[in-house]
């Protein structure tokens, strides 16, 4: 069995680190393509290293465009690519405009896609992830969903063929991470941090970060805290934390370039709050048992809302300084790692194929 990856912005970097040695073990031949949709060393190169991910066997360095000149750019160089390789499968994970180009061009050529991470709904169609979810899990032969509200979501949709729910590849491979941390990660002591007295902060999608009146409302809010904000600053988003001023001296606000997955979650793991727009940090503060706000309005990892880990608190500064200091949950934690879900994936594949080849 032959597989092509197609991967393009941190995000999908975690979770192919996690899928990539299972398909090695089971036999299954995978090339990864990286399109280049995020290229900066810090937000690219640095996952390879860390995660031991293989080496892309293509590179499109597509890099930053308009989404539409950014998909067709993809498009066009991922086209040529399965051609000659001709796989029996592509695998795409999330939602950004890598997935909605490989899984558009595949479609096209009637390759069979395996969508990772299907389901996920925000239910607002003004975030471009959401048009890329839906679009990709109407394409997708295989849908592997993390959660059963995920794969009900799917069914609502009228997608009943190929959907399987297997746990999700972030939320295992941060279980385990923490697992291997050092009780007083030595990152702390770059910014002089005790374990439960900072708040870790990550904005960068459009909504928030575009918007340059509602991003200086955040960054007043993160300067009310009363606490130490340690931001990883997204690219987009440092030039206007440059000059507001942020990371000056006596300011509470600490500015970091964006950090390699195993600094993330050491961070995560210590922090008293995470505030962020990102999908995948919510889940990884929920199954670290960090309690997290999420600036926006809708998510598509509800869960995290429903226990209580994570609460919704839009772009109002109010709502963040409030929210900030609430009481940690006594309620369960909305996700179980339990390192089986690429095992599932694999298995899943394998099965299309005769004979099934149980590799967990």
């Amino acid at each position: 069995m032959r597989t092509i990856t197609v991967v393009g912005a941190r995000p999908q970097f975690v979770k192919a680190a996690v899928l990539a040695p299972v398909l090695a073990r089971a036999g299954i031949a995978d090339s990864i393509v990286h399109t280049g949709q995020h290229y900066d060393r810090n937000m690219s190169d640095v996952f390879f290293d860390e995660l031991a991910i293989p080496e892309p066997a293509y590179t499109l360095g597509v890099g930053s465009a308009p989404q539409g000149q950014q998909t067709g750019e993809m498009m066009s160089g991922l086209e040529p690519i399965f051609e000659r390789e001709q796989p029996d499968c592509i695998i795409i994970y999330g939602d950004t405009n890598t997935t909605l180009a490989a899984a558009l061009v595949a479609a096209k050529m009637s390759i069979p896609i395996a969508h990772v991470e299907s389901g996920c709904r925000s239910f607002d169609r003004s975030m471009p992830e959401e048009v890329n979810r839906v679009v990709t899990d109407h394409l997708s032969t295989f849908l592997f969903a993390p959660t059963e509200v995920a794969a009900a979501n799917l069914y609502a949709e009228g997608i009943r063929d190929g959907v399987h729910v297997v746990g999700d590849v972030t939320i295992d491979l941060a279980h385990a991470t923490a697992e291997r941390l050092p009780p007083a990660p030595s990152i702390l002591n770059r910014w002089q941090l005790r374990r439960g007295s900072y708040a870790f902060v990550t904005i960068h999608r459009a909504g928030t970060a575009n918007d340059v009146v509602t991003f200086e409302g955040i960054v007043g809010a993160l300067r009310q805290l009363g606490m130490p904000v340690v931001f990883a600053a997204h690219p987009r988003v440092r030039p206007m934390l440059d000059a507001m001023g942020a990371g000056a001296p006596g300011d509470p606000i600490i500015v970091t370039d964006p950090l390699s997955y195993i600094e993330t979650i050491a961070v995560v793991k210590n922090a008293r709050v995470v505030i962020t727009d990102s999908g995948g940090l919510q889940k990884e503060a929920a199954v670290l048992a960090v309690p997290c706000i999420t600036v926006r309005t809708t998510t598509e990892w509800i869960e995290t809302v429903r226990s209580g880990w994570n609460v919704l608190a839009g772009t109002d500064p109010e709502a963040i300084i409030s929210l900030a200091h609430r009481p940690r949950p006594d309620t369960p934690l909305p996700y179980v790692a339990d390192g089986l879900t690429a095992a599932r994936i694999v298995n899943a594949l394998m099965a299309s194929r005769a004979p099934l080849k149980e590799i967990a």
